[in-house]
């Protein structure tokens, strides 16, 4: 295969074409509207469903409907449109039914703008909907890995019966870089035991228990699944790890973006790695936990007010020092900000048992509020 300039989002919706979506449904909202867009025409003229809802409680719905007949189904969104999807998500947890959701993130919270955040961890990550369900959640950190994520996250998403997100924020979505696309899949052909059928053969798929008991052993059954995704599916790269006295935890564009600082550091003598967790659900807290006793500090980099900071902290359990640097409402950090962070902490950390959130806020005072 050759690989081709793709944009981002047109990148993620060919992934999920060969890897043989049978339908679409979505409405547009900045800044995933390409990818909508995309669908509008590819799918037709491969003879699948594609359509665009009035809402996007009109698309979670359908892809709903759909994912119940054991199609491979998806839609695409950014913040308030995964707002908007939450019930629907909730929903389609509970009737454990696979489906792909990419979120492609924008600043927030409430209307915000159309440039790049992180803001929609702790939605995405944290619950979404009102129940006791989790969902996997992977965060590529390039155009290419969005492909390969987006490909597999069908068979993800039906091994364990759950919903798959892969979460990208507007800046990948909006970039153009070299991607090697995967090969076409054919269509799958046939129909999974758990699906709803017509005719005499009739199944019935629901998200509602009247007895609590069955509601009980349905969140049981589903918390039984997670341990297995737990156990499974975690996901990370390590960078300049060996020897490091400093660790940067970032993921997605942060985390790319914290590399830059992470090499420009090295090549001062300041002993830094990066962690870059690309499944943020499940959450490699393991590897934190190890990480926090073979290091001197904790660095996260986020573009938000610190939403995974909270992961770290629970991992880290007190067994090393940490501290965060973010910027949010749609502010991309730049590499020097995050060298800056990483040449302070070196020399003077920050110890007088604050939380992190509180120190990072009050360096943040030069802008105006």
């Amino acid at each position: 295969m050759t690989r081709e300039f793709w944009k981002g989002n047109e990148a993620f919706a060919e992934a999920a074409v060969r890897a043989g979506l049978q339908a679409y449904f979505g409405y547009p909202i900045t800044p995933q509207t390409e990818a909508l867009e995309y669908m509008s025409h590819r799918m037709p003229e491969l003879g699948r469903p594609f359509l665009q809802a009035e809402s996007e409680l009109g698309a979670i719905n359908m892809v709903y409907g759909a994912a119940c007949t054991g199609a491979r189904v998806m839609t695409s969104t950014s913040g308030p449109g995964t707002s908007l999807m939450m019930e629907g998500l909730s929903y389609i947890a509970a009737t454990e039914v696979p489906i792909v959701l990419v979120d492609v993130v924008r600043g927030g919270p409430g209307l915000g703008n159309i440039v790049p955040s992180q803001q929609d961890y702790n939605q995405m990550v944290h619950g979404g909907g009102h129940g006791d369900y989790h969902q996997i959640v992977l965060a590529p950190a390039s155009v290419q890995e969005t492909v390969d994520i987006t490909y597999n996250m069908f068979n993800l998403a039906e091994k364990y019966l759950t919903i798959g997100v892969v979460m990208i924020d507007g800046s990948i979505g909006q970039m153009m870089e070299p991607a090697e696309m995967p090969p076409m899949l054919e269509i799958r052909k046939d129909i999974p035991d758990w699906a709803v059928r017509g005719g005499k053969d009739r199944r019935v798929k629901t998200s509602i228990y009247f007895a609590a008991e069955d509601m009980e052993k349905t969140n049981l059954r589903m918390m039984r699944r997670w341990q297995q995704i737990e156990k499974n599916e975690v996901r990370y790269k390590e960078y300049f790890m060996d020897g490091a006295k400093i660790a940067i935890v970032g993921y997605g564009s942060a985390g790319r973006i914290a590399l830059s600082a992470v090499r420009t550091a090295r090549s001062k003598g300041i002993p830094v790695g990066l962690i870059r967790p690309i499944s943020l659900s499940p959450f490699p807290k393991q590897l934190i936990s190890e990480i926090a006793e073979q290091v001197d500090g904790i660095l996260v980099v986020e573009m938000n007010t610190g939403m995974m900071l909270d992961d770290v902290l629970t991992a880290v359990q007190g067994k090393t020092h940490v501290e965060f640097y973010g910027r949010s409402g749609g502010v991309i950090p730049f590499p020097g900000e995050i060298l800056k962070e990483i040449e302070r902490i070196s020399k003077e950390p920050q110890k007088d048992g604050r939380h992190p959130r509180d120190f990072w806020l009050e360096r943040m005072e030069s802008i105006s509020v």
